[in-house]
């Protein structure tokens, strides 16, 4: 098991103009959100999503897999566990020893490497499979990510997705936490990745096949104001919010997710369930 870190986030080659944004210094204030908090304290409760998306892409033995942006390695995990040969990717070097830990614990043998979902550092049709959990989605060149996933899988190979939508309940939070720290100007929403018209802009003029359905993650907390300590410690997003606040706009801020949370609780007045909608994409590529 090895990991490779350490190297800075590769530029972007488009340059940024007048009436374009500057996606090198974006992507910068990205990895610092997702640096921050411990996303692995959550990433580990989202573990049946790598499973499934595993099982829906039909990994096979043997196969070599690339996990873009991976996080601590659900989907690395779900595709080592059905004996594939797996490299793991992520810009946050932090989350790669996190998932490096949970691949050791169960005696799984995983590339760990340091690298840009905008610029993959592999050559061309270097893999069977590319999966991505609720990481490519949150790139801010769409189209530049895109293109390194399709660039990587070899022809007739396959790329796997579990992307957050829209209207969904990330989707809402996203909504809400923009209300006080706005998106950067000029960059496409990352719930676009989580709505079929989009997979097929980005892959569907290179694919065989583009097959997209709807699921539901759970969220499972002990109560609303439970999940608001967690994400408000952990998850970088929510995390650098609270953070960029005063103490007016913070209780403001936790007062509107708990109305959020409120209004979409199943679990009842003794817990926190919250379906959360996702969706997932199987590209076979020509």
């Amino acid at each position: 098991m090895t990991i490779v870190k350490d190297r800075p986030v590769s530029k972007s080659t488009q340059q940024p103009t007048a009436s374009s944004p500057d996606f090198a210094a974006i992507k910068a204030k990205q990895q610092a959100t997702w640096a921050s908090g411990d996303f692995a304290i959550i990433g580990t409760t989202l573990q049946i999503v790598g499973e499934t998306l595993a099982e829906a892409i039909d990994i096979r033995a043997g196969e070599r897999v690339l996990d873009v942006a991976a996080g601590n390695g659900n989907a690395t995990l779900a595709a080592a566990r059905r004996f594939a040969r797996v490299t793991s990717t992520d810009y946050v070097p932090a989350l790669l020893e996190k998932g490096a830990a949970r691949a050791k614990a169960e005696g799984l043998d995983v590339d760990f490497r340091f690298a840009d979902a905008e610029a993959l550092p592999f050559p061309d049709a270097s893999f069977d499979v590319v999966l991505s959990t609720f990481g490519a989605m949150f790139t801010p060149d769409h189209a530049a990510t895109a293109r390194e996933l399709m660039r990587v899988v070899r022809p007739g190979g396959r790329i796997g997705l579990a992307n957050w939508t829209p209207e969904g309940f990330i989707g809402q939070l996203f909504k809400v936490i923009g209300g006080y720290v706005p998106p950067p100007a000029g960059v496409a929403s990352p719930a676009l990745w989580g709505t079929e018209p989009h997979m097929v802009q980005l892959f569907g003029p290179h694919a065989a096949a583009t097959n997209c359905r709807l699921r539901n993650f759970a969220f499972r907390y002990a109560s609303p104001a439970h999940w608001v300590q967690v994400f408000r410690d952990y998850y970088g997003p929510t995390h650098k919010a609270f953070a960029a606040l005063d103490a007016s706009g913070q209780a403001q801020l936790e007062a509107d997710l708990l109305a959020l949370l409120g209004r979409l609780n199943i679990g009842g007045a003794g817990s926190l369930v919250i379906p959360a909608e996702y969706l997932e994409a199987v590209i076979v590529l020509r």
